[in-house]
């Protein structure tokens, strides 16, 4: 069987690498005689891997001891609820910035336990847009500010933390370990895990530790981060495999040259793609040049009608997972980290054939 090329914006591609030693060890683990799916999650073996996967990501990231590295379940979307029941302690506002789908899915959640202040939003530019900071109605009382810095849907990223007198809080789900990021300029990040890190059911949390003692008396055991930290992430069992797996992930990153080797190639993918879109006459990407992001690239045609032949003949070729977001239409081609240069090489090679087929 071929690999093709997996644009998927998540559960999304992996490295090919990881993929053939977890193969390797399924059903035997280092010679244990059982899979590590199989081990119980307070074992030597696997307190090991877990031990190892966060000090790799430590590694990878310059996470300091400042910060507790979570290990959670629920996915991305979890943390919308999360994040209020743990960081509003005795403030009963908190403010989000608005650039997307998911910036609008977390501020509704948050909405049933604070009072939100949306500080900016670019709904009006149907998300093509980042909000200019200088713009920003930013509330000195607020719990926390939160925002997402790369909108998977819209592709949408922003390149420049916010400078606020409040914990920073970001959703990176789509940023993560993509290009290089300074941890110590926020209070909490986090990730579902299905974009650069690993497999579905994994949520990363990494969180300064002095906001630990901030939750709500009615967060649950199970959202509570100061739980979850006294227990090293294992207050029940946890996603073990794709705990693992993304463990191998952070190895095999490592074995790349780390993030900085990274974001080379991936702003090399991703310039690529944009020029090609932009000087082809055909294609179109909506989202305004600064604010474009990395990891997730949507395009028109330039006659919708051809959309479903596009697919087709993509599919055809091995490069799947093509097609937009619902709630956008077009096209969208998702180059993380384990997505290989060749990949969007391919892409650009079938896109400018059949624009050449199809133009009038």
């Amino acid at each position: 069987m071929s690999r093709k090329y997996n644009f998927c914006a998540g559960p999304a591609a992996l490295p090919e690498a990881v993929l053939n030693r977890a193969q390797q060890e399924m059903a035997d683990w280092q010679g244990k005689g059982l899979s590590i799916m199989e081990m119980s999650h307070r074992s030597p073996e696997f307190v090991g891997v877990a031990q190892q996967a966060e000090a790799d990501l430590r590694e990878l990231l310059s996470i300091s001891d400042d910060f507790a590295v979570l290990f959670l379940q629920g996915g991305a979307s979890t943390q919308f609820a999360a994040i209020p029941l743990n960081l509003l302690g005795d403030k009963g506002t908190a403010d989000y910035v608005n650039t997307g789908q998911w910036s609008k899915k977390a501020i509704k959640e948050a909405g049933r336990y604070c009072d939100v202040n949306v500080v900016a939003s670019s709904e009006g530019t149907n998300f093509s847009t980042i909000p200019p900071l200088a713009d920003w109605q930013l509330n000195p009382n607020a719990a926390y500010l939160h925002y997402t810095p790369n909108e998977t849907i819209g592709g949408v990223e922003f390149f420049e933390e916010p400078q606020v007198d409040v914990p920073l809080v970001a959703d990176m789900s789509s940023t993560i370990l993509s290009r290089k990021i300074d941890v110590n300029k926020y209070d909490m990040i986090y990730a579902g895990a299905q974009k650069n890190i690993g497999p579905a059911g994994l949520t990363l949390v990494i969180i300064r530790k002095t906001l630990l003692d901030r939750a709500l008396p009615i967060c649950p055991a199970m959202l509570n981060y100061k739980v979850a930290d006294d227990n090293d992430s294992m207050y029940n069992t946890p996603p073990t495999y794709a705990w693992y797996l993304s463990g191998l992930v952070f190895q095999w990153l490592k074995e790349q040259g780390g993030i900085e080797a990274m974001e080379v190639i991936n702003r090399r993918k991703a310039a690529k793609l944009y020029d090609y879109i932009d000087g082809s006459g055909f294609y179109a990407n909506p989202v305004e040049k600064q604010s474009r992001s990395l990891m997730n690239i949507p395009f028109t045609l330039a006659n919708s009608d051809l959309d479903k032949a596009f697919l087709a003949e993509a599919e055809e070729l091995g490069l799947l997972n093509l097609k937009g977001h619902r709630s956008v239409g077009g096209m969208r081609a998702s180059i993380y980290n384990a997505v290989p240069e060749a990949a969007v090489d391919a892409l650009i090679a079938f896109m400018s054939d059949f624009a050449a087929r199809h133009s009038a």
